[in-house]
Parts: C-alpha cells; sequence; structure tokens
C-alpha cells in the first residue's frame, strides 16, 4: 500500500502546482482584457531629436540567414549619422566571409564587425564585450533568425520618453508558420505568450522580460542592472529581473511586430526549450529568493514566482502522468475508491483557465474570425498532447537548472527555409544524434498507449483522456524526432 500513498501524494502534488500555475495564468487573462479596454498605445510623445541607436546582432556560424539580417537592419527606417551596427561575430565557418562581403553592400552606413575567436561566455559574453564600444544611448538587439520592419525604431523609442524604462520589447510574428504542424504549433504556444503573459504582466505592472531580441535597451540601465551576465542559458531573464528588481520599467508593445523564424524540425526545437526551460530554472535560483525577500507587492511576487518557475509545469505533468499508472492499478485492484480523485475536480477549473488562455491568444491573433475558431478546436487538445509529450526531455533541462549542473549554450539551428534556396537536408548545422531520452519518449508512447487500451478494455476510464494525450504526444514528439534527424 505505500505505493500506492506515494502515488497518490505526487499526484495530488503535481494536480496541485498545475492548479496554481492555472490561477496565475487566468489572472494575466483578465489583465490581457483589461488591456484591450484601454490598451494605451501612444506614446507619450517623440523624440526630439531623434536619439543615436546601437543595433547589436550577435552571430555564431548563420551561414543561411546572416545576410538577410543584414539587408534588413540596413534598411532601417532611421537617420545612418544616428545608427551604428555592431555584427558581433563568434563564428567559425564561413559566415565570417559572408557578412564581410554583404557588408561592403552597403558603404554609407556606420557597420562595426567584431570577431571573438573563443567564445566566452557565448551570446551573453559577445555582448558585454560589445557593449563598451556602444555608441548609441539605445542598443536594439537582433538575432540572426529575425527580419526586422524597417519602422521598428521609429516605433519603439517614443517609448522611452520616460526615463525610469530601461527596455522596449516588441511581439514576435513568424515568417514560416505554415510551414508544418510543428511550427504551427510553436506559433501557438509563443502567440500566448506574447499576446497575454506578456501583455497580462505588463498591463498590472509585473515584472516582464526581454525575449533575446527584438527589443531596445536603454545602456545606461544594462549598466546600473550590472552588465550581461553568462551565469544561467538565459541571459536575457536574468538581466531583466536584475533591472526591475532595481526600479527600471519595461514597456511590451504587442502592436511592434518582429517577423521571426521558427525552426522547422524537432531536434532544433528540442535544442531551443531545453536552453529557455533550464536557463528560466537557473533564473529562478538565482532571483526566486531575492524577489520574496525584497519589497514588492505580493502581486507582483506571485507573478514573479509563476514566471521564473513557470516550465517546472513539465515536472508536474512528468510526475502526474507516472504515478497515474500506478492509481490506475490501485482502483482497479478495488485497493483505492475512484471517489477519492472526485477531490481532484478543482484541476478542472484549472485546465479550462489553461485552455481559455492559448485560445483567447490564438483567436486574437488570427484577428478573432470564425475559422480561427474551429483551426482552435483541433490545435488546442493537439498542443496540449505535444507539449505532454515534451515533459520528459524539458523535465531533465529544469531538473538540471534547478540543481546547477552547468552545460554549454548551444545554438538553435537556423534554416530560411522560406527563401526557397535552402534545403532542409541539406542544413550543415542539424543536431543528428539520439539522446538517450528520445528512445524513452518512444517507450513512454508505448506505455499510454497500453495504458488507454487497457482503460478501454477493463472499462476504467478515470484516466482515459490523460493517457490518450500522453501517448498520442510522446509518440509524436519520438516519431518527430526519428525523422527529422
Amino acid at each position: 500500500m505505500s505505493i500506492l500513498y506515494i502515488a497518490a501524494g505526487l499526484y495530488f502534488l503535481g494536480m496541485g502546482f498545475i492548479f496554481l500555475y492555472s490561477l496565475a495564468q487566468g489572472h494575466l487573462l483578465f489583465h490581457f482584457f483589461k488591456f484591450k479596454k484601454d490598451p494605451n498605445q501612444a506614446p507619450t510623445q517623440t523624440p526630439n531629436p531623434w536619439p543615436k541607436v546601437t543595433v547589436q546582432l550577435p552571430i555564431y556560424n548563420e551561414r543561411y540567414v546572416v545576410e538577410r539580417l543584414i539587408d534588413a537592419v540596413a534598411n532601417l527606417n532611421y537617420p545612418h549619422e544616428l545608427l551604428q551596427i555592431q555584427i558581433l561575430d563568434d563564428s567559425t565557418d564561413e559566415t565570417r566571409d559572408l557578412i564581410q562581403t554583404k557588408v561592403l553592400a552597403y558603404p554609407k552606413l556606420n557597420f562595426e564587425y567584431l570577431h571573438r575567436t573563443y567564445r566566452i561566455g557565448f551570446k551573453a559574453g559577445a555582448l558585454k564585450e560589445a557593449l563598451p564600444s556602444t555608441q548609441g544611448e539605445f542598443v536594439a538587439i537582433f538575432d540572426a533568425d529575425f527580419v526586422p520592419e524597417p519602422d521598428f525604431l521609429i516605433k519603439a523609442l517614443p517609448y522611452f520618453s520616460s526615463p525610469q524604462v530601461g527596455m522596449v520589447q516588441s511581439r514576435w510574428t513568424h515568417l514560416n508558420q505554415n510551414y508544418s504542424l510543428l511550427t504551427q504549433l510553436q506559433a501557438f504556444a509563443l502567440d500566448a505568450h506574447f499576446l497575454i503573459e506578456q501583455q497580462g504582466r505588463n498591463q498590472q505592472g509585473a515584472f516582464i522580460n526581454f525575449n533575446g531580441t527584438a527589443g531596445i535597451w536603454r545602456k545606461s540601465c544594462i549598466l546600473d542592472a550590472g552588465n550581461w551576465q553568462d551565469d544561467t542559458l538565459t541571459e536575457d531573464l536574468d538581466l531583466s529581473y536584475r533591472a526591475q528588481r532595481k526600479g527600471w520599467k519595461f514597456v511590451y508593445r504587442p502592436e511592434i511586430e518582429s517577423p521571426a523564424e521558427l525552426p522547422p524540425i524537432l531536434s532544433a526545437i528540442k535544442s531551443q526549450q531545453f536552453r529557455w526551460t533550464k536557463g528560466g530554472a537557473e533564473c529562478a535560483v538565482k532571483h526566486a529568493g531575492l524577489i520574496f525577500k525584497e519589497s514588492h507587492p505580493w502581486s507582483i511576487k506571485f507573478h514573479a514566482f509563476a514566471h521564473l518557475f513557470n516550465s517546472t509545469i513539465f515536472i508536474a505533468v512528468l510526475l502526474t502522468s507516472l504515478s497515474s499508472i500506478v492509481l490506475w492499478w490501485g482502483i482497479e485492484a478495488n485497493l483505492i475508491p475512484s471517489e477519492l480523485f472526485l477531490a481532484t475536480g478543482f484541476s478542472m477549473v484549472g485546465f479550462v483557465l489553461v485552455a481559455a488562455v492559448y485560445l483567447v491568444s490564438y483567436l486574437a491573433a488570427q484577428t478573432y474570425s470564425w475559422k480561427a475558431l474551429v483551426e482552435a478546436m483541433w490545435k488546442l487538445p493537439l498542443f496540449f498532447s505535444v507539449s505532454m509529450g515534451f515533459s520528459l526531455h524539458n523535465s531533465q533541462a529544469v531538473l538540471e537548472g534547478l540543481t546547477g549542473k552547468k552545460s554549454p549554450f548551444i545554438r538553435t539551428p537556423k534554416f530560411n527555409l522560406e527563401s526557397g534556396s535552402a534545403s532542409l537536408q541539406a542544413n550543415v548545422y542539424r543536431l543528428r544524434s539520439l539522446p538517450l531520452s528520445t528512445w524513452l519518449e518512444g517507450g513512454f508512447g508505448l506505455l499510454f498507449t497500453g495504458m488507454a487500451v487497457m482503460g478501454v478494455v477493463y472499462g476504467q476510464y478515470l484516466f482515459l483522456t490523460f493517457h490518450v494525450l500522453l501517448a498520442f504526444g510522446y509518440s509524436l514528439v519520438f516519431i518527430s524526432s526519428l525523422h527529422t534527424r
């Protein structure tokens, strides 16, 4: 019986965490609607005169997209005499030659090419080393897979009218959203972050984060907050919290759109997810205790904790899924009453809240059409299923982050497939090895498929929907991992 008690404890613990997370999401959704009623989109004033701006482009082996990026930045609608463009290049391949040839096409622009032989500190190290030579009062940052629109600076800079504003973040949009089912599901998730979470937090004055790219920093804010640091894998989240803890204000503007490429294959998605989830856990260890001790309102602390520990949701899903197998057996053997799990009925409220966040964000991204509503009806359960299929992979990342295990910064391969000039199979940056966790995902797919079948055979339907979603999610993640090596 002891194993049943342990399983029940883990199950209720996981469901309780999911419920608390859903309350935070529901509160953000409330403030999203409040923002819609009073968006206050107009900045207080236009800069006069316009300030000098440095645009930083951190690059590492980006032969497929670097020329597209340079072209886009060169076409920014901003006075050339007020614009400095720093290319922070850590590349070890032909990307270096492509960059130096491409900048020659823009002789009137102020390009500064900075190449490092050793990637000390990875992206954070490159940004920190380049900061002393920046000429601008403001620093805009774009990763290699972004294509900033010409009016980006003109639209974003007016929001720095208050000297307390340290950073302005734009909304990511997607160049290749309709490339495949995987890119559609990524867009589904990212739109919830940028349309609900970022707006919901910013509207109530809670901490938000610079998303690593497509934003502008006040240089003095970076320096005052302690500059870029490389002790976490998410240097953007880390600096964001250090700056806001010191009293700097951040602004998020959803109407300023920054198109970017979504990873089209699962190995690239996994490397990105691992870095984001592990880095988020590292930042939670670094900041959560300090925020709790500091004199912030309790609502700010609550959302900061929900934000910093949000990746822990994958551990909660993993615990509840594994413990549900033992509990299914206990119920079938009449060792525990199924009525016991009526106590978890509160969790259904949580699932409804989380589902509402993703449903509203999808409808908002698609301008609230009936077609979008119909699409959301099948994308929503599919998204939940695939997210569950990532729980093993991302739980490993979270545990490593919480326990302090260090790992290198693994870049996400870029493809530029929408141009028609690049091939998915020929991409030299693809991650082709299969880790042990991928084979475990295949095993979990079989395991939960078996549990779903047994649920039907034995007429035990309590966990059937949960097990079907897990079976499909793990199986799809496993098969996609094999297919995209």
